[in-house]
């Protein structure tokens, strides 16, 4: 049993809370947030304690501590939660600043404790279902990968000035992904995106609607489609040609039942948002983290897999200010053993 702390009990703490308490080796025994009654009501809700991140983080009696917090106090939480001795797993990104990243990387690796960052997506049973067949060679050599990844309306202005932009906070889940499903990273990454949702993104200088291309040493092509705005739900499909065949992960949808009739054929919407779509996905990744915890066994998405999709979110979001391809190892420096 891995006794839990949980820092951070706003709207993906709460996502996470329900994951450590749901799981039969996991207890969740203390919640802290930058908003006191906020951790105050979620620890009543799970018999935990409301405390400071500092208190939880120098509690020997805690294991593991899952970071919540807004992206700017994550490589800082990381570092302390490791010099304590402490198992981690982080919500994605590591950082906002790619040296910050890697800095908490080489500080982590002097700890040699294990930190697993939170790329959900990867638990997700349609897309690991896919990597397992891709894996198995049942379409061959992979050539071509596209990401689609819609969200139904995007998110508050308030949220946009401090996410870090499109690439770092949306569309680096699509990064990792094409880490995943490739086994390798790209040479090359080129962007191209605009502000035609709402004018607002663009006045606070980020894009709502992006499509990034890279490209692979071996020729190989994955394309990434990003918008905050479908107007029939949350978008998210994969689609991975090889020179055998295709596979398909598509749309989880509100439900199964399709009409036909003489007017034509319908079926139901995809789910609404992450929260539905994603909850297995979020239990899977819990359950994995707790295994690799127990066990001392590698983490099955690294702190170097973190660093990874944000340098690629940096060359992504050098490559729509500049309007050229941007080679990935210009960006993504080795880190000092």
């Amino acid at each position: 049993m891995l006794n839990i702390g949980l820092l951070g009990a706003g709207r993906i703490g709460r996502v996470h809370a329900d994951a450590i308490a749901g799981h039969p080796q996991s207890e969740l025994v203390a919640i802290s947030d930058a908003v006191t009654e906020a951790a105050d009501t979620l620890a009543t809700q799970y018999g935990a304690k409301a405390a400071s991140s500092e208190e939880i983080i120098a509690d020997s009696s805690i294991d593991a501590v899952l970071i919540a917090t807004p992206t700017d106090t994550h490589s800082d939480l990381i570092q302390a939660a490791t010099s304590a001795g402490k198992a981690v797993l982080c919500e994605k990104p590591v950082d906002l600043d790619l040296e910050r990243a890697q800095a908490c990387q080489m500080a982590v690796a002097e700890t040699a404790q294990p930190v697993m960052i939170g790329f959900n997506r990867r638990f997700d049973p349609s897309f690991s279902a896919l990597k397992a067949a891709a894996d198995q060679g049942e379409i061959g050599k992979p050539e071509m990968l596209s990401i689609t990844s819609f969200d139904p309306a995007p998110p508050p202005i308030s949220y946009v000035k401090v996410s870090g932009g499109l690439f770092r906070d949306m569309m680096i889940h699509d990064f990792d992904m094409a880490n995943y499903l490739m086994g390798q990273l790209p040479e090359q990454i080129s962007a191209i995106g605009s502000a035609i949702v709402d004018p607002e993104i663009g006045q606070a200088g980020d894009v709502d609607t992006a499509v990034v291309t890279m490209t692979y040493s071996s020729g190989q092509i994955a394309v990434i489609k990003n918008s905050r705005r479908a107007v029939y739900g949350y978008d998210q499909r994969i689609e991975l040609l090889g020179s055998d065949g295709l596979l398909q992960a598509n749309n989880v949808l509100e439900n199964a039942v399709v009409k036909s009739t003489a007017q034509g054929v319908t079926g139901a919407k995809p789910t609404y948002f992450f929260l539905e779509r994603y909850m297995p996905a979020y239990r899977a990744e819990w359950d994995a983290f707790v295994r690799a915890a127990q066990h001392s066994s590698t983490m099955p998405v690294t702190l170097a897999d973190g660093v990874a999709a944000l340098a690629m979110a940096e060359a992504a979001t050098l490559s729509l200010r500049s309007g050229r391809a941007v080679t990935l190892s210009d960006v993504l420096k080795p880190v000092a053993k």
